[in-house]
């Protein structure tokens, strides 16, 4: 039998599997999450994230000096704050602990792009990324607390906000607010196929936000929904959204693919604790190569169409990809 297509022929040697290959995770399609809180010399390490630390200001930037070292170009932030009441007023404070690091960054590093994530969770006493009355969330009060808590990071040095809440309307609450206050030109990435997902626990821990009572499903989607997925994305874009998030990523692949291909924006895959905490648990037992995991991961994020990729493994993978050159 004669076989006149051959796909092992561009498979021969890694200069020809490189020459073909179709997807690329670069250094510049990466965005770190950091955590900063009050104090001072504090580098805490999360125990269920190695290699991952909560900041007091003056070690993030510390820490931000390998950040632009190896090139990753942007961060994204989380804050812990010092003391958190029943509306999270520390989102919003001028002093708050994001807007001090979104200051210092912009200081320190003008280049380096600073993403601040829009949320109460980590700022209110209940755990909730609301207004609450009764037990229940409250929607439409919240979304001028976050509409605030944008505007305060702004003003801060802030260059893209990103509200994680899934607040119906938070989009055009806080495009509006900005508008009206002179940076029309700060875009929003949304977080808008976010998924009540068992993969945050990690994360939970890292920025205290776990929910004193109940969980977060009456506003995060369901894990078995795509097509609402496609209808909270679609809102987000009619209100105002310049980029979107799928979170997680690894599990959501799907979801990944079925935005790009219906929407065609901006989009960024969010590799959220759980999965990192699994590899790193993995890797640390010996059972798995950490690197190839890792990468071959991320890849599926971009095969499945990703353009951006939030990632606790930013700066390995940004080492990886320098000694490769």
């Amino acid at each position: 039998m004669e076989l006149k297509r051959r796909p092992r022929r561009l498979r021969a040697n890694e200069t020809i599997r490189s020459m073909v290959r179709e997807n690329h995770i670069r250094i510049e399609n990466l965005i770190y999450p950091m955590f900063v809180m009050p104090g001072e010399k504090k580098k805490m390490e999360i125990s269920s994230m190695p290699g991952v630390y909560n900041y007091s200001l003056d070690e993030f930037i510390v820490a931000l000096h390998e950040v632009v070292e190896l090139g990753v170009p942007a961060v994204l932030l989380f804050g812990i704050p010092e003391s958190k009441d029943s509306v999270g007023s520390g989102a919003y404070h001028e002093h708050g602990i994001v807007q001090q690091a979104a200051r210092l960054a912009k200081q320190h590093y003008p280049n380096l792009y600073v993403i601040t994530d829009v949320c109460l969770c980590e700022y209110t006493d209940h755990g909730h990324c609301g207004l609450i009355e009764n037990g229940q969330v409250l929607n439409d009060p919240t979304l001028d607390l976050l509409a605030k808590t944008a505007l305060s990071q702004v003003r801060a040095g802030a260059d893209m906000v990103a509200p994680s809440d899934m607040m119906d309307g938070r989009v055009a609450a806080i495009r509006e607010l900005l508008d009206k206050e002179g940076f029309s030109h700060i875009p929003i990435m949304a977080y808008s196929a976010k998924f009540a997902s068992g993969f945050y626990g990690p994360f939970r821990e890292a920025a205290g936000s776990t929910p004193q009572f109940g969980d977060r499903r009456t506003y995060q989607m369901d894990s078995a929904n795509g097509n609402e997925a496609m209808l909270e994305t679609d809102l987000d874009i009619e209100e105002g959204a310049d980029m979107i998030i799928v979170k997680p990523a690894l599990s959501y692949g799907d979801i990944i693919y079925r935005t790009k291909e219906k929407y065609g924006v901006p989009l960024a895959a969010y590799n959220v604790s759980g999965e990192y905490a699994m590899v790193k648990a993995a890797a640390a037992n010996g059972w798995i190569d950490e690197k190839r995991i890792v990468l071959e991961a991320l890849l599926s994020m971009k095969r499945a169409g990703a353009d951006l990729l939030i990632t606790y493994h930013a700066l390995d993978v940004a080492r990886w990809l320098r000694e490769e050159r």
